[in-house]
């Protein structure tokens, strides 16, 4: 990854007709590298599918109760959460954790790699559950109960900023001159939340759709509340001293990993294909949750799904259209479900829907989306990512003054989708039946 960072940068700088005025990398959450005192990366970073924070949450709450590590978080409890990687490391009296001096979170890493600069970025850190959003520190707190160490943790750095110049051996490795390296929103969905082209005049929520779906509403500080816990909302740090307020929900991962299985079985679909079959399919032939714990990990998830329908009362699918669309319409559902509980929480009544990410090219789910919460939903762009690490490029060098004037750019600089909500009556029918099909 880090070598074709460098050849990403390296052609560029080829096709660039002036110098480069930045580099930003983002990533996804929870995941970290470990140096050692030499500023060495001790092992590879694991993926926080793996099996090792199996039952970890269940070991943090006996040594700190769940609401008290909430009320000193405000973060959602999923178990592949940095805390319980660390957690997980600890219990096991891990050597590598006994070496390690700093803790990276994966951009930061990255990062490290073209500056040398060691820091932990707002926004991902913001992912870990060990990081006190009342305040944007680390909790010691949290970090004591559970006897995890807080001064491998670097100092924080707030999106936006300058961090350092890419190291002299990086810039004669591609052959370049002086380029600053710029601590973006480096959490994907950070950078995903800044390219929203919203109208600020009006009540506005977004949906960042791809393997995960994150749904929420963009506010100036933390809520931590009994309702935020009760519906498990996670406050993460935004860009411009904004917070996230949203539900991590397992998105499109269930349609990939199913493409995948059959694609092992023979049958190599595109996903085109699979919408339109989906497309044919029944209409509300099943429901399942998708943020069922059996769907976190990767394998043969036509036969997980397949369980969890029968173990609920319903029939199974062997369809690959029946399956798909299932999936779709269930995933809409659920988006509903948090819409309900986000105007709950905030006292507002949500007037549009933005969804960013390649979840857009989905038309289907779009739709469905629409229908089921029967509001507008506008769509783009597709690289909503890209375009937010760009734009908080250009806010941290000076060329654009303040979030506001970026999303001015972006409504007339992308182009979007607009879907109207259809059939509300069927889909709040539905949804009743949604709401009960896993009781």
């Amino acid at each position: 990854m880090l070598a074709e960072i460098k050849r990403g940068i390296s052609k560029a700088i080829e096709k660039a007709r002036t110098e480069i005025s930045g580099i930003g990398i983002d990533s996804w959450g929870v995941d970290f590298g470990l140096l050692n005192s030499e500023g060495h990366l001790i092992e590879n970073p694991y993926h926080y599918r793996d099996s090792r924070t199996n039952g970890m949450m269940e070991k943090a709450f006996e040594l700190m109760s769940k609401r008290d590590i909430y009320a000193n978080t405000g973060t959602q409890f999923m178990q592949i959460n940095s805390v319980y990687q660390l957690l997980a490391m600890r219990l096991v009296d891990s050597p590598v954790l006994v070496k390690t001096k700093s803790l990276l979170f994966i951009a930061d890493l990255f990062s490290y790699y073209l500056c040398g600069e060691i820091y932990a970025e707002y926004s991902l850190a913001s992912t870990s559950q060990f990081m006190d959003m009342n305040i944007g520190q680390w909790s010691k707190k949290v970090l004591d109960s559970l006897s995890l160490p807080m001064r491998i943790l670097p100092d924080i750095v707030m999106p936006g900023t300058v961090v350092g110049q890419l190291k002299d051996t990086v810039r004669d490795e591609i052959n370049c001159g002086s380029i600053p390296v710029i601590a973006v929103g480096s959490h994907d969905t950070a950078c995903a939340v800044a390219a929203i082209p919203a109208d600020e005049k009006t009540k506005w929520a977004y949906l960042s759709s791809g393997t995960w779906s994150l749904m929420g509403v963009e506010i100036p500080e933390a809520v931590i509340n009994d309702k935020t816990f009760k519906y498990g909302f996670t406050n993460e740090g935004g860009v411009e001293n904004t917070i996230r307020l949203l539900k991590n929900i397992m998105g499109l991962w269930l349609v990939q990993e199913c493409k995948r299985q059959w694609q092992k079985e023979g049958v190599d679909l595109s996903y085109s294909e699979l919408t339109a079959m989906a497309e044919k399919a029944k209409p509300f032939f099943g429901f399942i949750d998708p943020d069922d714990g059996g769907f976190l990990s990767p394998g043969n998830m036509p036969k997980k799904i397949n369980d969890h329908l029968k173990e609920n009362g319903q029939k199974p699918i062997y369809d690959k259209g029946q399956m798909v669309r299932m999936l779709l319409e269930s995933l809409a559902l659920k988006y509903r479900m948090v819409m309900e509980h986000i105007e709950e929480i905030t006292t507002k009544s949500i007037e549009v829907l933005h969804i960013v990410g390649g979840g857009t090219q989905n038309e289907l789910l779009c739709q469905f989306t629409a229908n089921a919460i029967g509001k507008r939903v506008i769509t783009g762009p597709v690289e909503g990512t890209a375009i937010g690490n760009i734009l908080m490029q250009a806010k941290a060098t000076g060329q654009i003054s303040t979030l506001a004037k970026a999303r001015e750019i972006l409504c007339n600089s992308v182009e979007t989708g607009i879907y109207e909500p259809q059939n509300t009556l069927v889909w709040d029918t539905q949804y009743q039946k949604y709401l009960h099909c896993d009781k």
